[in-house]
């Protein structure tokens, strides 16, 4: 039986990740490059054995003029404890140079003396800064330490008042130069904000910005707020009460989108693009009420005969949840149809493709036969789409509470909108379960505490929105297909997350890991996620 390896709340994520457990190892969790910030000199590895295991340590690291090789409080060789024990790794830089150094730690494992060594390679990297070569020359005090003499070797003598003044004016400088760099990063925030509409409004065909001459930073799963902070508004939180649709009326509901109700007899439907058990989804024409002539496509999602006065409320509810806002990502409803004895029917602006959750499983059909169908960059697009239109309701302090590819429309020209979730769970009933409490939810898209507690913010939509961007990498995969719904809560707070797609950039899917930091507060704001997202499409673009 194998040693298990444990990090325990590393660099602040309240998680573990488990390297060996049940004598079975994760490769993915070895081959992740764990970043460690500039402050953190020490990791902590939590281990223990079943039986007797014998253990070698060896360290390499490529740059020794920037970091002495890594020690531990543990000897290089000897036998695994048999209880659970922590050692401490240091990581020392010299001071020397600025470099970022990558540290391997090699563990050899010998089982029962037997000649079958199993080798475990943990790799970390730290960004190692040249130290300031400052000297301030102080006044020698005699043995007493009651008047000052002076160093003859050094240069002329330097008095306590000197000294003082020295370090008033230094100071003094500081608190300037802070003050100015706070003044330009105040401006810098504020004028982005601005200027993200602008970023989500630039051309598919162009790309989103040019290729920036600074230096790129990316979020990493290990540092989710290692992008300078955009917003100080928090995200609002909203404690979801179960049935909570349920208890309003149809009556309600329809008062609620009474004053966009339209006349059925302008609304013709053709094709139907989707359908479920209860609801459908036709391509229609809208009649102009003013020029009667002039006639727009539409989206129309209606229901069937059979479908319930309940199931009827919600679509008509949960289609007003956008409505009233303008965003060029979003698509709110525009009109309704409630007439007595008709079915009701909300109307939404017509995409000349549709479903965006169907559309990547198209590509994914269409990429057998032909690899360039859709690009990576094509995809890190629609993800900025997403954000920006996120990034919008955020700021109005609304909450979608179930953001998934199967709720985002595109048109041919890979526009994507947001729209709301009537008609998912029977559209897409695959994507909805019930956990025993008579509610189907998202659970695969859903956050922890939006699991457990029922609990909904900005920060569980930053979640969900590392699922969507997780779907966007893999064509319309279905995240946690082999985990039981019921294990899904469990499974999270395991520290256990979807794995890295393949083809997937490390940089992409560190944004994604750093969406499911089980801290709501270590999460990225939307504003972040554009501003990441928008320079790595522009990185890619440099090199397509």
């Amino acid at each position: 039986s194998g040693p298990s390896f444990i990090i325990l709340k590393y660099l602040g994520i309240d998680a573990e990740l488990y390297y060996v457990r049940n004598d079975l190892i994760n490769h993915f969790a070895l081959s992740f490059n764990l970043q460690v910030p500039v402050e953190t000199n020490n990791l902590h590895f939590t281990w223990h054995a079943k039986s007797k295991i014998e253990y070698k340590l060896g360290f390499q690291v490529d740059n020794l003029l920037a970091m002495d090789i890594p020690q531990v409080n543990i000897s290089e060789q000897g036998e695994v404890p048999r209880t659970l024990s922590v050692f401490r790794m240091e990581l020392s830089c010299t001071g020397k140079l600025d470099f970022d150094v990558t540290v391997l730690m090699q563990l050899n494992m010998t089982v029962n003396t037997s000649k079958n060594i199993t080798v475990l390679n943990f790799k970390r990297r730290k960004m190692c800064h040249k130290k300031l070569d400052l000297e301030v020359k102080l006044p020698i005090l005699d043995k007493n330490n009651t008047k000052a003499i002076f160093d003859p070797i050094n240069a002329a003598p330097t008095t306590s008042t000197r000294v003082f003044y020295i370090s008033v004016g230094v100071c003094c400088a500081v608190i300037f130069l802070v003050a100015i760099i706070l003044a330009v990063l105040h401006l810098h925030s504020m004028k982005r904000i601005e200027l993200e509409d602008s970023i989500s409004n630039s051309s598919s065909s162009q790309g989103l910005s040019q290729p920036s001459t600074q230096t790129t930073q990316y979020l990493r799963a290990d540092t989710p707020n290692n992008a300078t902070p955009i917003t100080s508004k928090c995200y609002p939180t909203l404690r979801i009460e179960k049935n909570d649709l349920k208890s309003v009326t149809l009556m309600e509901a329809k008062a609620k989108v009474k004053d966009i109700a339209i006349s059925r007899e302008r609304i013709t439907l053709k094709d139907v693009l989707q359908e479920g058990t209860f609801g459908r989804i036709f391509h229609g024409i809208l009649i102009e009420e003013k020029d009667p002539s002039k006639e727009k496509q539409v989206f129309v999602k209606t229901v069937k005969d059979q479908a319930s006065e309940i199931q009827i409320t919600m679509m008509l509810t949960e289609s007003s949840k956008l409505r009233g806002l303008h965003h060029r990502n979003l698509l709110p409803i525009t009109h309704v149809c409630i007439e007595e004895g008709e079915k009701p029917m909300v109307l939404l602006p017509y995409m000349n493709w549709g479903n965006l959750k169907l559309f990547l499983r198209q590509c994914k059909l269409v990429e057998a036969n032909n690899p360039q169908a859709i690009s990576q960059q094509d995809l890190v697009h629609m993800a900025i789409q997403i954000a920006c239109g996120m990034s919008y309701l955020a700021r109005r302090e609304v909450i979608h509470k179930d953001l998934a590819a199967r709720n985002c429309v595109i048109d041919d020209a890979l526009q994507v909108k947001i729209t709301d979730n009537a008609l998912s769970r029977d559209l897409f009933p695959m994507d909805y379960h019930c956990l025993g409490d008579n509610e189907n939810r998202p659970v695969r898209w859903m956050a922890l505490e939006s699991l457990v507690n029922n609990e909904f913010s900005g920060a569980s939509d930053v979640w969900s929105f590392g699922v969507t961007l997780w779907e966007l990498m893999t064509l319309g995969q279905t995240p946690y297909v082999d985990i039981d719904p019921f294990e899904m809560a469990a499974y999270l707070k395991d520290g256990y997350r979807i794995a890295q797609p393949i083809n997937c950039p490390d940089e992409l899917f560190a944004v994604m890991a750093c969406c499911w930091a089980l801290d709501p507060e270590e999460r990225p704001k939307f504003q972040q996620l554009v501003q990441c997202l928008t320079e790595f499409h522009a990185a890619l673009g440099a090199y397509v």
